[in-house]
């Protein structure tokens, strides 16, 4: 039998050392595992964040090892590359931050005590992914490490840091009334030595099989199977190996069916199970990605509380841990590798190694029904000859090494829909911010039905969508770009509503489920960090677009009041949001009640401001309560944009209804040669100061298609104090002397 023993006390970490002998010589800090070096500078980011090498030792003592028996050091996560020696002698070299791997060391740990020592670099290179992305990379021994001293007969451990068994359910729904579902499961292993028979057990039946060039095979039928059905029933079984006299190992799998139709969604056993979740970053404040299992099980409770029944971990290969955890709890998961944003023509083969251990690793996860092949891949490269030929090997190990589950790419917005590189994956889903980072949030609608209706018979989903907010900023007139938790909602409650009317979205994902440490961002009141979570970073603030989700998604009853940190208002007449999955709401304010409302998920209340008010709301049996504040003036520390003239277009006696405006799109005014030579020029200025920008719009016709469907409005917001109000006040007054021009 195998001796699993875990190596997290008593290493010593050292930054600066030139090789191993001189990092075992040098004392170094005391750390227990899990460790990053970034937990605190990945999040502030700045200066101060470090990427390079740094070394980890640790002195190992080494049982003795009897006849046969092979010892292997377990890494399961070590950020981004690592080499590993013994005795200052280098044993290997891994790349690739977020998946296992393990070192044979029977031959070179032989004495009781042998110097371990780990170089571990997050450095900037041209062959590694990621290396461009929005999220800090993370550097340290942030995943466990053990030593596994396994018998002369044992599972392989040498083939992308898996575990030499495989199991491969095959579900026959029921077709008539009265008729139960059954399934047959092939178990297959791979073995190491000179064992003859494995013997097999699945759901109490033990099969002994001959074991042939270190491969075994075996089958079984299961009648009235027990299916994994989602959160409803997440159902798991186990498979066991005893190779003869030697190695044991166990495997939990799930028998399921699923399918994706390109007009009706994701089916799960037969039944419509539109997938509806979040996507999740590995990372919280305080301790960067090197996370315990209780932050692991704190985050999946976060999950199952807001309702979803997906998720999507990006974007990278994440913990065993939490890939049990959807196992159990009955997420469906997207998982990818993180080839992301840039192609590095010199990554080619980290790509694919990636993904053969991210498919190897991971494959007995009936959690799991796709597997990512990138991420925004062109939003910094070309769609060229090798990018798509990187695809499609990508695409072909996935078919090869898993017959069972689907290929799929997250593409950035500005991706041309005919592209080719489309054409590579099973399906497709595509990362839209409409109303943040441009245009207006009916953008999205248009988009998804412009799509669905040119390609009817393609399986397309919502993969990214999102608007940051400050749980600190607040507004009564939230806009785009204020970071308020009252434009995050407001977004939300948009994306809901669309997302409802198009069931055809094979999945949805929102961005992000927390917020996550980017170190290259500093904007919204916070440095270094992504603020689109619905959930703070230290997982201790639920922000009020969370209990919209919980709202349409959650199945225990509750009732939320949002605006509880928005307590001081100087609006004479203040809306009362409430969130809740029942059916009516009754508003209270300083006891007396005021109104109930029937209705679905969004109730709002106006209530007068006069002092000091005790707001609450009951929905049946669930409660709840804020207290808000008449205030003279707008709290200033409520405000993340300084504060500037705002011009009501529309509010003015004199406006001409007729004639171009500020607030027509691009589209419109191009219509009219006149009025198109005024914006012209204004928006040569602009884009004299963002070249970049310029020039990604001059080459992507998508992208120009879009624009056309902004307002001007829209687009001189996102330009800031490059366009001063007095210029837009007479941009608006010399398009209001042209009359427009009839379609």
């Amino acid at each position: 039998m195998r001796r699993i023993t875990e190596l997290k006390d008593n290493w010593r970490f050292v930054r600066n050392a030139e090789d191993a002998g001189e990092a075992a010589a040098v004392g170094g800090t005391p750390v227990s595992l899990p460790h990053t070096w970034n937990a605190a500078d990945g999040q502030d980011g700045g200066n101060d964040y470090y990427r390079g090498t740094c070394w980890y030792c640790l002195h190992l003592e080494m049982p003795a090892l009897e006849k046969g028996e092979r010892a292997y050091l377990e890494f399961d996560g070590a950020a981004m590359t690592a080499e590993v020696y013994i005795n200052e002698e280098k044993l290997a070299r891994h790349e690739g931050g977020y998946s296992r791997f393990r070192v044979d060391i029977t031959e070179h740990a032989t004495g009781k005590d042998n110097r371990l020592a780990v170089a571990v670099d997050n450095s900037d290179n041209g062959s590694i992914y990621p290396q461009k992305a929005d999220f800090t990379f993370y550097g340290g021994l942030y995943r466990m490490v053990r030593l596994v001293i396994v018998p002369e007969n044992h599972f392989t451990m040498n083939y992308c840091g898996g575990d030499g068994i495989k199991v491969t359910p095959k579900v026959t729904l029921a077709e008539k009334a009265g008729e139960q579902p059954s399934a047959s499961v092939t178990v297959e292993i791979w073995a190491e030595g000179s064992a003859k028979q494995v013997a097999v057990t699945v759901a109490e039946e033990t099969k002994r099989i001959p074991v042939q060039d270190g491969y075994a095979r075996a089958e079984f039928i299961l009648e009235n199977v027990h299916l994994w059905d989602g959160v409803d029933d997440p159902y798991l079984y186990s498979a066991k190996a005893e190779l003869e006299g030697g190695d044991a190992a166990e495997t939990r799998f799930g028998c399921r069916d699923f399918r994706i139709d390109p007009q009706k969604g994701f089916f799960l056993n037969g039944r419509s199970y539109p997938l509806r979740g979040v996507s999740r970053h590995q990372d919280r404040a305080g301790a960067g990605n090197a996370l315990t299992s209780a932050m692991h099980r704190e985050d999946m409770e976060m999950i199952k509380e807001i309702g979803a029944n997906t998720v999507r971990l990006a974007h990278y290969q994440h913990a065993q841990e939490f890939y049990d955890l959807c196992d159990e709890n009955g997420i469906v998961a997207w998982a990818e590798i993180p080839y992301i944003t840039m192609h590095m023509s010199g990554g080619r083969e980290n790509t694919l190694c990636q993904m053969r251990e991210l498919v190897v690793q991971n494959y007995n996860h009936p959690s799991i029904v796709c597997w990512g092949l990138s991420n925004e891949i062109t939003a910094a490269s070309a769609v060229n000859e090798e990018l798509l030929e990187n695809h499609r090997e990508l695409n072909r190990i996935c078919h090869e090494l898993d017959r069972t589950r689907k290929t799929v790419m997250a593409n950035v917005f500005m991706l041309e829909t005919d592209s080719p590189i489309l054409e590579i994956p099973d399906i497709n889903s595509y990362n839209l911010y409409f109303g943040w980072y441009l245009g207006e949030m009916g953008q999205t609608d248009e988009f998804f039905d412009e799509y669905h209706r040119t390609y009817p018979d393609r399986c397309i989903g919502f993969s990214e969508y999102g608007a940051d907010a400050n749980p600190a900023y607040h507004s009564s007139s939230p806009d785009r770009g204020d970071y308020t938790e009252e434009y995050q909602c407001l977004y939300h409650e948009h994306m809901l509503h669309m997302i409802e009317g198009r069931p055809w979205l094979w999945a949805t994902h929102v961005w992000n489920l927390f917020d996550f440490a980017a170190d290259g961002r500093d904007e919204g009141g916070k440095h270094g960090e992504n603020q689109k979570g619905l959930v703070t970073m230290d997982r201790q603030t639920k922000k009020d677009a969370f209990y919209l989700y919980k709202a349409y998604w959650g199945r225990e009853a509750f009732v939320r009041l949002c605006g509880r940190r928005y307590v001081d208002r100087a609006e004479d007449m203040t809306e009362v949001k409430v969130y809740s999955n029942q059916p009516s709401v009754a508003l209270y304010v300083d006891g007396r009640f005021v109104q109930e409302q029937t209705g679905s998920r969004i109730f709002r209340f106006q209530v007068p401001l006069s002092g000091t008010h005790r707001i609450t709301a009951q929905a049946g049996e669930c409660r709840d309560e804020i207290t808000v504040k008449k205030a003279a003036e707008p709290n200033k520390d409520y405000l993340f944009v300084k504060e500037r003239d705002i011009v009501n277009w529309f509010d003015k006696e004199d406006f001409h209804a007729d004639c171009y405006s500020v607030g027509d799109t691009l589209g419109e005014i191009a219509k009219s040669p006149e009025a198109n030579a005024i914006v012209q020029k204004i928006t040569e200025k602009t884009a004299s100061s963002r070249g970049d920008v310029a020039e990604s719009v001059k080459d992507n016709p998508a992208l120009q298609r879009m624009l056309q469907r902004m307002t001007l409005q829209s687009m001189l917001k996102q330009v800031g104090d490059l366009i001063k109000p007095e210029e837009i006040r007479a941009l608006n007054d010399a398009l209001q002397k042209i009359k427009k021009v009839s379609d």
